[in-house]
């Protein structure tokens, strides 16, 4: 039985609650056309995306063979081959800013080519993301997202003499102000879901302190909405609902267990001891966060410039920048690629929740457009020459996969960032120290 009014939804439907709001995903019932044209398609939601891994990359391994459609995918680049027909592997880019391993990453989306020149002295550029989220801020609750897994550093020096900020963030709101990225999952989930308009704050609070689960609060209004959808929305919102309440559950049990008295960790207190945990439950958080239309765009880094994490899961007992130094040593580079690929690995399973969830006529896949990668090539000489770079995802019909571009010339990664910015449907004539547009469409070979 379809939506019972015969009129449509609206879009931005919130269900809010004592302390907490649910958004929810895009049903048919919030078609425009609905009573007219039963099961017709809204357009495309464009969302853009950042995933970024530090310390560079073994690129004997990251470099396919082969240009255009003909091209083998690498080992490092594997993991992703039930989605070749929607990556975009670009090789050639220079980055804009040598000093790394702050230029890496404070230049990433900002294309800036130079920065503060002490720990005190904080420049760079507005960030790409933050050219986006300026965009789309009226049409969403939280106009970006800003994410990671390291805790950040707002004071010291991590690179030489200039500012961990550099280090610990890829988006900045001016040039002198960056965005801190989140680490810990009950903030970014409160960020989402937690009503910040709520005029009973004492409510919200106690359904933290008592451990209630947010869709408590909007029950009654979640079982009444129901009662008015069609089959098919219904599956679709509680497979939503279960969802939160899945991450919720984790969310609670990283903090209970943080509060027992264990050994000194690396990880911060409030989440999960194992990083794939924390991992998996920041991404989820990203996955419903576009599921709902609650941003349309997020910057995520996978670790900091410089991170020592180790990964004896992989069988890589070596801390990950030091290793990144491995003075050619195979053994030693071998065992960098395997971190590599292990990103890779688990970029790959975000991918397959991207595709599994349906968005409009599409998946969420279809209608994101991912930037996967570093702002290092060659680790062991902190190169800026040949990015390791990729586009995921179908761009809403915007991007063309399937390929491998190799550029000559060594054009700006900043160029870049002005392409898709124009693919995003926000145009800019410049981002920090681009010179153009690169092209993505047409290439010869391609």
């Amino acid at each position: 039985m379809p939506f019972l009014t015969k009129k449509p939804l609206p879009r931005r439907t919130v269900l809010r609650g004592l302390g907490a709001t649910m958004a929810l995903p895009l049903l048919d019932a919030m078609s425009p056309a609905f009573s007219a044209k039963p099961n017709a398609a809204a357009a495309p939601t464009q969302r853009f995306q950042t995933f970024y891994v530090p310390n560079g990359m073994a690129m004997e391994y990251w470099t396919p063979q082969g240009e255009g459609r003909a091209f083998q995918l690498s080992p490092i680049l594997e993991p992703l081959a039930p989605f070749r027909e929607q990556l975009l592997v670009l090789s050639g880019l220079k980055a804009n800013w040598n000093y790394i391993h702050a230029g890496a990453s404070g230049s990433f989306l900002t294309g800036t080519s130079r920065g503060g020149r002490n720990e005190i002295e904080i420049i760079a550029d507005v960030s790409m993301d933050q050219l986006l989220a300026r965009h789309f801020a009226d049409h969403t609750q939280v106009p970006s997202l800003e994410l990671a897994i390291d805790p950040p550093a707002n004071a010291g020096a991590c690179t030489g003499n200039l500012s961990c900020v550099y280090t610990h963030t890829l988006s900045w709101r001016s040039p002198t102000q960056p965005l801190p990225m989140e680490w810990n999952p009950r903030a970014a989930f409160e960020t989402l879901f937690g009503d910040s308009g709520s005029t009973d704050r004492a409510a919200r609070e106690s359904r933290l302190t008592q451990r209630k689960s947010l869709l408590d609060s909007v029950n009654e209004k979640l079982s009444d909405l129901k009662r008015r959808l069609g089959p098919q929305d219904q599956r679709q919102v509680d497979q939503y609902s279960e969802a939160i309440r899945d991450v919720e559950r984790r969310i609670q049990k990283a903090e209970e267990q943080s509060e027992l008295e264990l050994p000194a960790m690396d990880q911060p207190q409030g989440a999960p001891a194992v990083f794939e945990d924390h991992l998996e439950l920041m991404l989820d958080l990203q996955l419903l966060a576009f599921q709902a239309d609650l941003t349309r765009v997020i910057s995520f880094m996978i670790s900091k410039e410089q991170s020592a994490r180790p990964y004896p899961q992989i069988g890589v007992a070596e801390a990950h920048h030091p290793l990144s130094h491995h003075n050619d040593v195979p053994d030693l580079v071998s065992h960098m690629s395997r971190i590599n690929r292990y990103h890779v690995q688990l970029f790959s399973q975000y991918l397959t929740k991207l595709a599994n969830t349906p968005d409009g006529d599409g998946t969420l896949l279809d209608h994101v457009t991912i930037l996967y990668g570093s702002g290092i090539s060659n680790s062991n000489r902190h190169s800026g020459d040949n990015l390791p770079l990729l586009l995921a995802g179908g761009g809403a019909g915007r991007i063309k996969g399937g390929r491998h571009l190799m550029y000559a010339k060594a054009p700006s990664m900043a160029n870049l960032l002005v392409t898709l910015m124009d693919k995003m449907d926000v145009p800019v004539e410049k981002i920090g120290g681009s010179t153009g547009a690169l092209p993505i469409d047409t290439l010869s070979g391609v």
